[in-house]
């Protein structure tokens, strides 16, 4: 069997959540990897032994990338969908100036290969479930606006410069990767916001409405472990074709209630989590599921780590390494 040969990738935004998890199945495979972040929402400890760090903005590729570098997973970016509301500027310049500056930066370094993360919210309120890539694009906030830009961008960089590039469009990631995890401030996704509850640093769980048109009434979202997300980027690699901007939604293709999520964890970890019924929030769709149809007929990716209860596990066994060093 030939051993597939050895590359260099630079991961910008590497010292957070996914793009960690990234560059590790990336050293696991023994490639060459450098992480590029500012720290500004990563973390240095979760920079993968092994990976070459950078501390910078996105905006400092140029001074990072050569010819030796076969290609860049984008992960760099500000990510939270209100504090997008209330500071789109931030958003803009981060967003979507940061992947002009990189777009530049592999231009004019020869660097021709493109993974993108993008995500759902560049889909707003869905038409239909599930979601498709043919879908309408009408993002609801700055958030969801500054990715679509960014897609855009790149689609216009593969028809005229020939980048190959895959865009990919997460649902809701979830799970951890050994010590690799889940680390927001704020904390804004709920598996984790859960798991503080069963740990006792929340006293309960908001439940943003219960009147939804779902079987429990509560808001049904497409969970995907982190794991398996880092093997379609890693499927990405190989898939490519330049000139071609490749979009893919990323998701289970199956859909969990707030209510189910929440029961989840109670059984998991064995604790109470109180929870406390809220009004809806203005503009949550009662359901967001992907089609990952063109993920798996381009990609070759099936995601295998569907079970919630074991998706659950993984980010507990996180969440109570982390309080035990928070409280030492």
């Amino acid at each position: 069997m030939t051993t597939p040969a050895r590359k260099k990738y630079l991961v910008t935004g590497g010292a957070g959540y996914v793009g960690s998890v990234v560059a590790a199945h990336l050293l696991e495979r023994d490639h060459a990897v450098t992480v590029l972040d500012d720290l500004s929402t990563g973390f240095a400890e979760a920079v993968p032994e092994g990976a070459e760090f950078v501390e910078g903005r996105v905006q400092d590729a140029a001074r990072l990338l050569d010819g030796s570098y076969d290609a860049v997973l984008h992960f760099a970016a500000s990510s939270q969908v209100g504090e997008s509301v209330a500071h789109p500027e931030k958003y803009w310049e981060n967003n979507v100036g940061g992947t002009i500056a990189l777009l530049a930066a592999m231009r004019a370094a020869g660097v021709r290969r493109l993974v993108f993360s993008s995500t759902a919210a560049t889909y707003g309120e869905p038409v239909s479930v599930p979601i498709t890539e043919t879908a309408p694009t009408a993002p609801t906030s700055p958030y969801g606006a500054t990715k679509l830009a960014v897609d855009h961008m790149i689609g216009g960089e593969c028809a005229a410069h020939g980048l190959a590039a895959v865009s990919l469009r997460y649902f809701n990631v979830a799970g951890a990767y050994g010590s690799h995890g889940e680390r927001h401030e704020p904390e804004s996704h709920l598996i984790p916001l859960v798991l503080q509850v069963a740990l006792g640093r929340r006293e309960a769980i908001s439940v943003y409405g219960d009147d939804y048109p779902t079987p429990d009434g509560t808001c049904v979202r497409d969970y995907i472990h982190v794991a398996d997300l880092a093997e379609a980027h890693l499927l990405a690699l190989d898939a490519m074709t330049a000139g071609e901007h490749l979009i893919c939604n990323l998701g289970n293709g199956n859909g969990f209630s707030v209510r189910e999520v929440v029961e989840t964890v109670r059984e998991v970890t064995g604790r109470p989590v109180p929870e406390i019924t809220a009004p809806r929030r203005p503009g949550d769709p009662a359901v967001l599921v992907a089609s990952a149809d063109t993920a798996r007929d381009r990609l070759g990716w099936r995601p295998t780590r569907t079970d919630l209860a074991a998706v659950v596990a993984d980010a507990w066994d996180f969440a109570r390494a982390r309080h035990e060093e928070d409280r030492t």
